[in-house]
C-alpha cells in the first residue's frame, strides 16, 4: 500500500488502462485518505513488477514493487582466527568475513555468513545449502574440477609448528615423526604425500588449533598447517613455547571465494566487488588490520602471518 503525506505519482508501462479507471476507483474510495495504488492495480490485473512511483526526495522513478533481495549464505569454518573465528557474543569475525563483506556492498548483494565445519563445507555449497565459502580455501585443480573459484584474493604458503627443543629444521625432517594435521586442507595434502597415505604417523583432527594443542600436549612431534593460522595460535600461546619452520618444498598458495560449478554470474558479480576493493584501497585497510602490513608484491613470499587451507 503507498501512503504518506503526498499521493504519489505513479506510472506503468500499461499507464493508458490505469488512468482510464483512475476516476472510478477515486470515486469509491471518498472515505479514504490515499487511495491503494497497489490495489488498484492488481484489480486492472497490470505487473506491479512493471509500476513506478515518483521520489520527490531522490528525484526519479523508483519501483512500486520490489521482491524480496536474495540473501546470498555465506559458509565458513569459523575456527580459523584470523580468518574467521567467533568473538564472545558469537559473531563470526575476521580478515575473510570482512572481506567479503567489503565485496558484496560493492557487487549490490547482501550475504548471511554461517558457521559451517570444514570437513562437510563442500558438501553444502554443493547441495545448495550455501552460495558461497570464504574459509581460508586455497584453489587447486582438483578443487576446481567440482567448484568455481573467484580471482584470488590472498597469497600463503604452509608452515610446520614444532616444539622449541625439537630438532627439527626442515620438511623432510618429518618422515619418521607423528604429525597433525587438518582434515582436507593443504597440510594433509603435503604431509600424506611425505608420509603415505596410509600412514599411522599422520593424525587428523577437525580444526588447526586442535591439532597445535596435541602438539603442545605432547600427542604429536609436528603440526603442518596454514602460517597465518599457525602464527596467530603461537602468538597467543606463548606457554605452548613453540617456533615454526619454513620450507621450499612448500609451493605458493592462493585462495579465493568459492562457489558452486556454473554459478559464473556470481562468480563475476564478486570479481567485480573484489577488483573494486583492490582499487579504492579498502582491501589494503583490511589487510593491515589483521596482518600488520600491506600485502606483499606479486611474485614476492607470502608474510609469515597468512594463510590458507
Amino acid at each position: 500500500m503507498v501512503s504518506g503525506s503526498f499521493a504519489p505519482i505513479v506510472r506503468n508501462l500499461g499507464l493508458i488502462g490505469l488512468l482510464c479507471g483512475a476516476t472510478s476507483v477515486a470515486h469509491a474510495a471518498t472515505d479514504t485518505a490515499h487511495a491503494d495504488v497497489e490495489s488498484a492495480l492488481l484489480h486492472r490485473q497490470l505487473d506491479l513488477s512493471r509500476a513506478q512511483q515518483w521520489d520527490p526526495k531522490r528525484n526519479r522513478w523508483l519501483p512500486l514493487y520490489l521482491p524480496p533481495a536474495k540473501v546470498y549464505v555465506v559458509g565458513t569454518d569459523a575456527a580459523y582466527a584470523p580468518f574467521e573465528s567467533q568473538n564472545e557474543k558469537g559473531e563470526i569475525v575476521g580478515f575473510d568475513i570482512e572481506v567479503v563483506q567489503a565485496v558484496a556492498a560493492k557487487a549490490g548483494i547482501e550475504v548471511k555468513f554461517v558457521n559451517t565445519p570444514w570437513e562437510g563445507i563442500f558438501n553444502a555449497l554443493a547441495q545448495g545449502d550455501r552460495d558461497l565459502l570464504v574459509s581460508a580455501v586455497t584453489i587447486t585443480d582438483e578443487r576446481k574440477q567440482t567448484i568455481d573459484f573467484t580471482d584470488p584474493y590472498f597469497d600463503a604458503v604452509q608452515l610446520i609448528a614444532v616444539k622449541e627443543t625439537s630438532k627439527v629444521t626442515k620438511f623432510a625432517d618429518l618422515k619418521k615423526l607423528k604429525v597433525g594435521v587438518q582434515t582436507g586442507t593443504t597440510g594433509d595434502e603435503a604431509v600424506t604425500k611425505l608420509l603415505g597415505k596410509n600412514s599411522t604417523a599422520i593424525k587428523r583432527f577437525e580444526s588447526t588449533p586442535l591439532a597445535l594443542k596435541e602438539l603442545e600436549s605432547g600427542g604429536v612431534d609436528a603440526v603442518v598447517a596454514d602460517n597465518g593460522v599457525v602464527v596467530h595460535y603461537v602468538a597467543n600461546n606463548p606457554g605452548g613455547k613453540f617456533k615454526t619452520i619454513t620450507d621450499k618444498e612448500f609451493a605458493p598458495e592462493q585462495y579465493g571465494i568459492a562457489v558452486k560449478k556454473g554459478n559464473t554470474e556470481l562468480v563475476e558479480k564478486l570479481n567485480n566487488g573484489l577488483a573494486e576493493i583492490q582499487a579504492d584501497g579498502s582491501y589494503n585497510q583490511i589487510y593491515t588490520k589483521y596482518f600488520g602490513q600491506a600485502p606483499v608484491a606479486k611474485g614476492a613470499a607470502a608474510p609469515a602471518s597468512a594463510a590458507s587451507k
